[in-house]
This record gives structure tokens, sequence and C-alpha cells, in this order.
């Protein structure tokens, strides 16, 4: 449709600089063409694809009217056919202000809130980061990404001026600060301690896999063994450490099973060999199985840690929970589990967003 142009795209592709009516001026990733071309395709590749919308305020669409996006995939199938597939996409325009003027009213940003995607929101901007990251440093692309989530939640955050305790978010959008949160901290923005092979390894798999897959780089997931209750997923957070618990920690390219120390002094002592301690044995066994299960089907073939609480390895868990215990601030959570960091913790991080969205 004429009212919006495509802007760029992002992902493992090369530009073939075919400049027609439907690119934009602005540029993201790979702009200024209408075409690219990659190497290869399978049915996991993904690629995204940035549009702007161009029409002027003073050329109002009409109501109800669709816009339409066609994809074209040219290709050669492993039996040496050439294929063209066409993907069309029909959505909707939100309600305008008024039938003169091209411009969002309420219900028009009510819908957009309606229709918000968190999880695609976060792996479309790690992706923009990583593509900045190629020309641009780290700290900039920090605080360009704390000037994004600030814009977002003055325009959709409900708050009185100067009031950071009114501050409340949509549920669509309750769990993208925490994403962004997770992005400054993670690998893809952060590559002290990663060679450039494993900077650009990281970098390529968060621009060839799918949402669910970003995501899970992006913010780990965490599953939670223990005598007291039945598995199941926990806070991403130090809190989350016990002794006698058995964590299992999913980053994508790692897999890590840490043991409590409790459980683990029960392990070295080979509690679970005596046949009188055969549910301590089942609980050993739980987190292992998972792993298993989680890894495989993946490519590529994730790292597998299995750690003990205070042991040299617990680094891989310790990196990614929310540090909200630090030998600079201690809540006592976190079954005396204290992370050596100056990075502050989400609940900090969350303070400052809602003083800065608020101030006037």
């Amino acid at each position: 449709s004429r009212e919006f142009k495509v802007a760029g795209a992002i992902g493992c592709c090369a530009s073939l600089n075919k400049k027609t009516a439907c690119v934009a001026e602005t540029e993201i990733g790979l702009g200024g063409t209408s075409a690219w071309k990659m190497c290869s395709i399978s049915p996991s590749t993904s690629v995204s694809v940035f549009f702007e919308v161009t029409t002027q305020h003073t050329q109002p669409i009409p109501q109800g009217q669709l816009r339409y996006t066609q994809f074209q995939t040219h290709y050669i199938h492993s039996t040496g056919q050439h294929r063209l597939r066409c993907t069309t996409l029909a959505q909707q325009w939100a309600t305008a202000e008024s039938a003169a003027e091209n411009k969002l009213g309420p219900q028009g940003w009510m819908e957009v809130a309606s229709s918000f995607d968190q999880e695609a929101t976060a792996s479309l901007m790690a992706r923009w980061a990583v593509s900045k990251a190629e020309g641009e440093e780290s700290f900039d692309i920090l605080r360009w990404l704390d000037r994004k989530l600030i814009q977002l939640c003055q325009k959709f955050a409900e708050y009185r001026k100067d009031d950071s305790s009114s501050f409340r978010l949509n549920s669509n959008f309750s769990i993208y600060p925490q994403f962004m949160f997770n992005l400054r901290r993670s690998q893809f923005l952060h590559v002290f301690g990663s060679s450039p092979d494993e900077t650009a390894f990281f970098r390529i798999y968060l621009l060839t896999e799918g949402t669910i897959s970003n995501v899970l780089m992006i913010q780990p997931s965490l599953l939670a063994f223990s005598f007291n209750h039945p598995p199941g997923p926990v806070l991403l957070d130090v809190s989350s450490i016990s002794p006698d618990r058995i964590l299992l920690l999913d980053t994508y390219f790692n897999v890590v099973v840490f043991h409590g120390e409790t459980v683990a002094e029960w392990k070295r002592q080979n509690y679970q060999d005596n046949p009188e301690y055969a549910s301590f044995k089942q609980l050993l066994e739980a987190p292992q199985e998972e792993a298993k299960e989680l890894m495989r089907e993946r490519f590529p073939y994730p790292r597998f840690v299995d750690c003990n609480q205070h042991g040299s390895q617990a680094r891989f868990l310790l990196s990614k929970v929310n540090p909200s215990s630090t030998h600079n601030a201690i809540t006592g959570g976190g079954g005396g589990e204290i992370i050596q960091t100056d990075d502050v913790s989400f609940q900090t991080f969350l303070e400052y967003l809602q003083r800065l969205t608020v101030q006037s």
C-alpha cells in the first residue's frame, strides 16, 4: 500500500540495492532497497522488516481501509526447481482522531495498545540494537534503548505527572521493561569476556532464530525442583536460589543444572545411592531429564553445565539472574547468596524508569 514504505531489513541477508517507489527515506538495518538476498533459507529462517508510515496528516486514511504487504520469495528448491512464493498480508489501520486528519486519537491508541506484542517487540529491538552495535559504541546503544523505553512508557503507561507511585502499565506491556533490562545486561551488547568470534556467533543466531528463541536468549527461563513444591518456573532472581532447591537455567546457548548448597552436600555423601532415599534420587534425575529434552532438538547444541552453589561454574547462573542482593545492597533473599556486581537490580531500574517517565 502507498501509505507506508519499507525502511529496511535486519537479518542474515544482503541488500540488492533495488530502489523502488515503496522504499522509505529512513533506513533501519539494510535500508534503501526493497529486495534482499540470502545464501540459504529454511523453515526456521527469520528476518525482521521495518516499515515507516509516510502518509501526511493532511491526507486521511478512510475508516476501515486495509493496508497490504506482499513478500515475494524467489528460491531454488533442493530438487533444482526455481520457485516463487508470495505471502500477502492485510491488516487494518488504527482509528484516526477525525475523518479530516490522519492522526491517532484515544480510540486509535487503545487499539495499538491492545494489539501490542511485547515478545515480538523485544526481539525486534534486540536485533535493531545489535545492528546498531556494528557501528556504534555500546554505551550509546544502551542510552538509545533507555530513551526508546521511556518514550513507550510515556505514551502507553497510566500515571500522574511527577508522581511515580501512580505509574501503571497495561498487561500487554508489563513484561517489556524486564526484557529491556535483561537485554542491556546480555552478551549481545556487553562484549567484555567474549572473543570477537563468540560475539559474532551469539549475534548471528539472534538475527536468525524466531521470536520464541530470541526471547529465551534475551531473558532465560528458570525452573525449580524441590521436595516442597512441584517443578515449575520461578523468578530469574538471586532470591530463587535456595540450599534445598535445584534450579534449571536455559539461556538457549547454555543449559545449567544448579544444585543448592544442602542438595550438593547430600549428593556428595551419595544419599542417592541409598534405597531409603529413592525420592532424593528422583529429585536429582528430574532436572537432568528435563535438560535432555530441552537440548534434544536444539541447534546449535547447547553447552551443558552441572554445577553446585558456591562452585566455580555457578557463575553461569549468577551472571544471568537479577542481582537483587549484592555486596552493596543485601535484601536477605537468595538463601544467603550474594552477587559481586555493580549492576543495578531490576527494582532499581524500574524505579528510575518510573521517575523519568512521569517527570514534567
